[in-house]
């Protein structure tokens, strides 16, 4: 089975970088015998790449993993990791509900984060503020 179609590495390309705490899952992949499960929720096509979380694998973790590499796994009874036809996009939260807390404390992070950043902002456009008065008392 070719895992990525012109048309999913077209909407991979519409959905672009998700540097987001609870992205969407672009396609889903699974090993017909065995319970490995990838969720790619970016692709880049020029090195046949995804991101994504996968799971069932020894450990339950965040990566890059290989397009033509799983295409090329053999697995046993003729079979091959295939790419789930029926799942539809979903956020990787609706996949994995265990992984909830985490989503929501990674969204807490980027929420306070954000705040940091304005505050940051605000401080320098401050202090330039404060550059240009003072430049022009002295003139």
């Amino acid at each position: 089975m070719k895992l990525i179609t012109k048309t999913l590495e077209k909407r991979f390309q519409e959905v672009g970088s998700q540097e987001i705490a609870d992205p969407l899952v672009i396609a889903k992949f699974f090993t017909p015998v065995g319970g490995a499960t990838w969720y790619a929720t970016e692709y880049d096509p020029q090195d046949k790449i995804c991101f994504g979380y996968v799971k069932g694998l020894g450990g339950d973790e965040f990566g890059y993993f290989s397009i033509i590499e799983m295409e090329s796994v053999k697995l046993p009874y003729g079979l091959t990791i295939e790419r789930d036809l029926y799942c539809g996009e979903k956020h990787l939260s609706e996949f994995c509900p265990e992984l909830k807390s985490f989503i929501k404390e990674r969204i807490q992070n980027q929420n306070r984060d954000a705040q940091r950043m304005q505050e940051l902002d605000q401080i320098q456009e401050n202090q330039s503020l404060e550059r240009e008065q003072d430049t022009e008392l002295e003139r």
